[in-house]
């Protein structure tokens, strides 16, 4: 058969598939696809860009603002800052004996509420056991130590200074007992120059010791030296430092060493001495200062109420001060040498005038009297001071006048500090000349009415020993540097109050205050107590009346007590001052000053006077009938 004619297609024509329904064209399904691609694609772009916009903000914020902040908590996490604690100078004497030094030392700590946990029920034992076995190596209450040990606290310090050998020991034992390096201030002499040398302890938060009171406070700064600092790697998560890993390293700068003035055995005899002078005059407190009448230097500075540093937890509170320095008194008829000093400088009055001293003097408002009843009586000017006559000496003053009176006492250095060093010191109190009333000039030139300390008291009769110059107190001999440089405080200018020929004058008539008259009452002086066989000793006896804190009135039976004096007489090497506060059993401070200047004149081999002390006319011979 033949085959059938093939049908021609128009050129170009699709080949339609069998399969395909009609009237649908095969390509329109490819176009759909391909827009949906090219949308996500668009997406996905666009998302990249914000990602890689992100970063790249983040990157230049790494680099840029946030490195600092960055590296420095980078640094943080693998190093370590390590305090390098300075060694803290010591405090000698005058002879380089210690008074104040550190050791090394150790805390030794815990971690109760790790011990609980790491042990379990048989933690009780275990505490009671480390308990046991710290109270037997540090002397410390087991009791106390295992009440400690059970707190479940996270952090206790149950030995606060313990020795390095014994923290050792104890933790090969206890690994849970922990060590901390502290230094331990230690004071040999106990309550030796307590009050001037002070306290220092350990300041748990700054690391290191630091100065509380006294020398220890106020050249804390000197005696602490500069911290070290060591920086190194530790262990993630750990204090642990890795060996070798020190990455810089500044050694500390041992603290330089005080020297002081102090004689220790002086110093401990005056305080020994006066505490129990004052005890057994019943006083309620006192001081003593003695000092060098050439250099001005304090060679004791004793109060009678001290405390021991090594134990200031149970010392009282009125005792941690120093009231030698701190605590002015109105200084009564010690302070009447100011007032002949005047008279004798501008020639107003001469050692053997004769004064007809009645027994009592109005002054403005008030009335004057002595401190015993008499008639007019023919004193000298010497028998004025040596019987402590509160008229002859207004009648002195009057002739000096108020202002060459006023200008004395600014030459003695009186209403300010005497500049010793030592922390806490009182200016004491002189009334402004501007401000004097009438009754003033009847209250200063016989020690009432003003103030001062013991130690400017000391200085002015310091003043009077050294031919008339005074030479500010001392206490700092020298610094010492950690290498052994000695460096001495720069020198003081002396102070001209009143010339040579004055000074002997006065000197010789403070001589009379201690003579004993031979038997003849009115020839002897209110100091004879203080008269120290073989050697010519001068000095001065001083009662002041106390204020009445509730009428704030002067008090009828309550008493500052005074003695300042001086040895040899004629050639001076020792200025004594001593106070006591009211005592109940005694009036004059004067047999004190006799102990102490027998000690000096024994311990320092005085030569023995070769001529009697003069005996002076307090009382002229009286008119017949």
């Amino acid at each position: 058969m033949p085959a059938a004619p093939s049908r021609a297609r128009p050129a170009g024509a699709a080949r339609s598939s069998p399969s395909a329904p009609r009237g649908r064209v095969r390509g329109s399904r490819a176009g759909g696809g391909t827009a949906d691609h090219r949308e996500r694609l668009r997406v996905a772009r666009i998302a990249l860009v914000l990602a890689l916009g992100l970063a790249t903000v983040k990157l230049v914020a790494v680099q840029g603002p946030q490195s600092g902040t960055l590296q420095a908590s980078s640094s943080r996490q693998r190093t370590t800052e390590i305090a390098l604690p300075a060694e803290r100078g010591t405090i000698l004497d005058r002879a380089g004996a210690p008074l104040a030094f550190s050791l090394e030392s150790r805390a030794l700590v815990a971690n109760p509420r790790l011990i609980a946990a790491t042990h379990g029920d048989g933690a009780a034992a275990y505490v009671s056991e480390m308990a046991a076995a710290v109270a037997q190596a540090t002397g410390a209450d087991a009791t106390v130590v295992r009440q400690q040990l059970a707190s479940r606290r996270g952090y206790v310090v149950l030995i606060p200074l313990v020795d390095p050998e014994i923290a050792r020991a104890l933790h090969e034992r206890f690994p849970e007992l922990g060590d901390e390096k502290r230094e331990s201030r230690q004071y040999p002499g106990g309550p030796l120059a307590a009050n001037v040398v002070g306290v220092a302890s350990w300041n748990s938060s700054e690391q290191k010791l630091g100065g509380l009171m006294g020398l220890e406070s106020s050249q804390d700064n000197l005696l602490a030296g500069t911290d070290g600092l060591r920086v190194v790697d530790t262990a993630e998560g750990s204090a642990a430092v890795i060996p070798g890993s020190t990455r810089f390293e500044r050694p500390a700068t041992p603290g330089s060493d005080l020297q002081l003035t102090l004689d220790s055995d002086l110093q401990y005899t005056a305080q020994r001495r006066l505490a129990a002078y004052a005890a057994a005059q019943g006083a309620k407190g006192g001081s003593a200062v003695v000092l060098d009448a050439r250099t001005g230097e304090v060679l004791a500075l004793a109060n009678a109420r001290t405390f021991d540093p090594r134990n200031v937890a149970v010392a009282e509170k009125a005792a941690l001060g120093n009231a030698a320095v701190s605590s002015p008194f109105e200084p009564g008829s010690v302070n009447k040498v100011i007032t002949i000093a005047a008279a004798l400088e501008h020639r107003t009055a001469a050692p053997d005038r004769v004064f007809t001293v009645p027994g009592s003097i109005k002054v403005a408002d008030r009335l004057v009297s002595d401190a015993w009843s008499h008639g007019p009586e023919p004193y000298t000017l010497t028998g004025i001071l040596a019987r402590s006559s509160n008229v002859g000496t207004i009648m002195v003053a009057r002739e000096l006048g108020e202002d060459r009176f006023a200008d004395m006492l600014a030459r003695f250095g009186l209403g300010r500090r005497t500049g010793v060093g030592l922390p806490g010191e009182s200016p004491g109190r002189v009334p402004a000349r501007e401000t004097w009333s009438g009754s003033t000039f009847g209250n200063l030139p016989i020690g009432q009415g003003l103030s001062v300390t013991a130690l400017q008291m000391a200085g002015m009769y310091q003043t009077v020993a050294n031919d008339g110059l005074r030479v500010p107190p001392r206490i700092v001999a020298a610094t010492i540097a950690p290498d052994g440089v000695r460096t001495a405080p720069p020198p003081v200018e002396p102070v001209r109050v009143m010339a040579p020929e004055t000074a002997r004058a006065l000197r010789t008539m403070l001589q009379a205050v201690t003579q004993d008259g031979a038997g003849d009452a009115d020839q002897r002086g209110t100091g004879y107590a203080a008269a120290i066989p073989g050697y010519q000793v001068a000095g001065k006896t001083g009662t002041a009346q106390q204020v009445d804190p509730v009428c704030g009135c002067y008090s009828a039976s309550d008493y500052w007590i005074t003695f300042a004096g001086m040895l040899p007489a004629r050639d001076p090497r020792y200025v004594v001052a001593i106070m006591l506060d009211d005592p109940a059993a005694g009036t004059s401070a004067a047999p004190l000053f006799h102990d102490l200047g027998s000690y000096l004149a024994q311990r320092e081999k005085l030569p023995v006077s070769t001529d009697p002390a003069p005996e002076q006319t307090l009382v002229a011979a009286r008119a017949p009938g």
